[in-house]
């Protein structure tokens, strides 16, 4: 039988919030640990060693919470992580996984955390594989009687920033490799080559959906920032393998790549206008509600990942107005996640709050 709470909820209603909280759960909340993550890493390349640590000790923490929270869902809540997997709009936001395992493992090893960076590589490697042909085929298989095109959105983006976080690790781990160092090599320009294929197909039918099918204001959330997130992490993969000591593979392209990332960077610039102005058209014009919801952090790690990108291709390629660039878009990043961060807290607060049967 209920138990009465002081505030008049029933005990049932207080379990009943917090079941929906995990029930509920985004598949793309793993942009929490990627937005941290390489905001740390922005941080550790601009000078700002301790609070690059402290963005790494949240980020950690975030990744064992998540999937724990993760596991949860899938053992109490299944048919709704099944769901979640067939669909379209939202099978491809757990390519956040294979991405936040690559970005903290980054992370990690420019603060010489090798043993578990290493672990956590193999893993978004691993998954990388499995997700790659798992999720495509899970979305493009079912049919619900719903056209797949008219649901293509930007998470769809994520599939591409998963297989450039394979190259920054590969990157990353490259030196401390004693044998085996070309298939590194051979990894790192595979992934990346698949990355921009992959960029390519999705920015082809994220289009097509917009023009045949047309996009309201509701409907441009957070994660179509991930357009220009995706060539950014582009840009960084490819600066990383331009920096990977010779193998057959990596001269093979290295020229390529090298002029290929500067044309992706001034993309990304380009695009940052125009989705700032989608936001005020958005928000400001349609008037939707800006208010704090898990993909806000599929905002904060482009501009994160921007920022890096940035600061990267000014010190491989001697462009010091793209450094510059980049220490600018640091300050705005950590004001971004700040502010996203806080909400969160807000939200979880509010969530327990009403949970425990106290009015929020």
């Amino acid at each position: 039988m209920d138990t009465q709470s002081p505030t008049g909820q029933t005990s049932m209603g207080a379990r009943s919030e917090f079941s929906q909280a995990i029930e509920n759960l985004a598949p793309g909340y793993f942009a929490l640990v990627m937005g941290t993550g390489i905001i740390s890493v922005g941080l550790s390349m601009v000078g700002f060693q301790a609070a690059s640590a402290v963005l790494l000790g949240i980020a950690a923490c975030c990744y064992v919470v998540l999937w724990v929270l993760y596991v949860w869902r899938a053992i109490h809540f299944r048919e709704a992580m099944l769901h979640d997997l067939r669909d379209p709009e939202k099978a491809f936001a757990y390519f956040t996984i294979v991405a936040g395992s690559g970005v903290l493992a980054v992370a990690l090893i420019r603060h010489g955390i090798i043993g578990p960076a290493v672990v956590l590589i193999a893993f978004a490697a691993l998954l990388w594989f499995v997700f790659g042909y798992l999720l495509p085929w899970q979305v493009f298989m079912t049919r619900d009687g719903k056209p797949i095109l008219a649901r293509t959105n930007g998470t769809w983006f994520i599939w591409a920033v998963a297989s450039q976080s394979v190259v920054v690790c590969m990157a990353q781990i490259e030196p401390h490799v004693t044998a085996g160092r070309h298939w590194v090599g051979i990894l790192a320009v595979l992934s990346w080559s698949v990355g921009v294929a992959l960029y390519a197909g999705v920015a082809i039918l994220v289009l097509l959906r917009i023009i045949h099918y047309g996009i309201t204001a509701a409907e441009f959330e957070p994660p179509y920032w991930v357009a220009m997130g995706a060539l950014a992490i582009a840009v960084v993969a490819g600066t990383n393998i331009i920096d990977m000591q010779s193998t057959p593979m990596v001269d093979a392209t290295r020229t390529i790549i090298a002029g290929t990332v500067v044309i992706f960077w001034s993309f990304c610039v380009w695009l940052i206008p125009m989705l700032v102005g989608a936001g005020f058209w958005r928000h400001i014009g349609h008037r939707v509600p800006l208010k704090y919801m898990p993909t806000l952090w599929s905002m904060v790690f482009p501009i994160g990942m921007f920022a890096v990108a940035s600061v990267n291709i000014g010190r491989v390629d001697r462009l010091p107005v793209a450094e510059a660039i980049g220490h600018v878009m640091m300050v705005v990043a950590v004001l971004v996640w700040l502010t996203v961060f806080i909400g969160m807290l807000i939200r979880i607060t509010r969530v327990l709050a009403r949970s425990l049967g106290i009015r929020a």
